[in-house]
């Protein structure tokens, strides 16, 4: 990947922008990030070597655009015609820009923009619930060609499903965040993301930890030397298609421990058998039952990303439905939380049995009651 810082400093505007690397850099150093000043890079796409070639080439990858400032921040509106002249003569080359004022997007676009360029990529941030459900409908509503979203510092839980849905956004990246100062990253928040992500079809890219990220409620301190490839390493990036969960190292649950969480559900202990369900039950005897349960298992939840994942399984009408919701094998959402088995891979032969097991396990238990 290449780097173009046109212009340099930016002004704080949400969370996300607190502990920001570019203020804390600039403040090492005795310089004011706030100050935005155009930098001696701003003709880079047009520099050339001393043989006549340009320095940035498609073999150079993305051109990260405006990392240490906001392409479309009002301080810098006098400079902006002049980039997209050049990202237009550079048409080799794919412009990467992110940004936290896609509201200013629509002023700020050339004439010949049209419905968006195949050369830029807009990556709109959203570090919370409040700012993906404020900047992410404008996000879609704007003449983009390729879109991506990061949520980088992911400061909570989001639920971004309904933006997926769309099928407009390419890409979505989640991460910790970095320095002295770092407010805490949730592997639960980057899990419900990446799960929608699979959904919907997104390719998903877990980048970063944190300096202080939280798994299974243990708190963990790391060096920025370790965010990245702890993160790299956890397997939780996904592309469609690739079995790309199958990298999760994950450990099936006490089964014990596991009925007496599910007892304290209060909506797991909704679903019971029915007088009809216990005579279907004992009408086709528990070898028959089994044989439901592993063809339930295998046609609606084995797959990468099952049909309609979420709602694959009706509340009624067959004891082993019950029985998933009981014990949390309903999708494969409840799969991850409550057994552990990582959503976006293909259930081994394995994990169909033990999720089999279970489900038969609590059918016997709740027949004989």
């Amino acid at each position: 990947m290449a780097i173009w810082n046109p212009w340099h400093g930016c002004h704080k505007i949400s969370p996300g922008c607190a502990n920001c690397y570019v203020y804390r850099r600039d403040e090492s150093i005795g310089r004011d990030a706030s100050v935005v000043t155009k930098t001696g890079g701003y003709d880079l796409p047009l520099k050339k070597d001393r043989q006549g070639r340009f320095k940035l080439t498609a073999d150079d990858g993305e051109v990260f655009t405006c990392m240490t400032s906001d392409f479309f921040l009002s301080d810098a509106d006098e400079w902006r015609q002049g980039c997209w002249d050049m990202i237009r003569l550079r048409q080799e080359l794919h412009f990467h820009i992110i940004t936290k004022r896609i509201d200013r997007f629509a002023e700020c676009i050339p004439p010949d923009w049209g419905n968006g360029w195949d050369n830029v990529t807009i990556c709109s941030t959203c570090e919370d619930q409040e700012r993906a459900d404020y900047r992410l409908p404008i996000f879609l509503s704007l003449p983009i060609k390729h879109r991506e979203l990061i949520s980088e510092p992911m400061l909570g839980e989001l639920n971004i499903e309904k933006y997926l849905a769309s099928g407009l956004i390419e890409h979505v990246t989640c991460g910790g965040e970095s320095g002295d100062n770092a407010r805490p990253c949730d592997l639960r928040w980057i899990q419900e993301v990446r799960r929608e992500c699979i959904r919907c079809g997104v390719p998903f890219t877990f980048r970063q930890t944190g300096a202080v990220f939280i798994k299974a409620g243990r708190v963990y301190h790391l060096e920025r030397r370790l965010q990245i490839p702890q993160a790299r390493k956890s397997g939780y990036s996904y592309i469609p298609g690739k079995d790309s969960g199958a990298a999760i190292r994950y450990q099936l649950p006490d089964r014990a421990a596991l009925f007496a969480r599910l007892s304290r559900s209060h909506f797991r202990n909704r679903f019971r058998l029915t007088e009809k369900d216990k005579a279907y039950i004992a009408e086709k005897g528990a070898d028959t039952i089994r044989l439901h349960a592993q063809d339930i298992v295998k046609k609606r939840l084995s797959a990468e990303a099952p049909e309609n994942d979420g709602k694959q399984t009706p509340m009624r009408g067959h004891p082993v439905f019950i029985a998933q919701h009981a014990t949390a094998c309903c999708c494969r959402s409840c799969l991850e939380k409550w057994h552990g088995i990582p959503a976006g891979k293909v259930l081994t032969q394995a994990e169909q049995a033990y999720i089999v097991d279970v489900i038969t396990d609590w059918i016997t238990r709740a027949a004989g009651s």
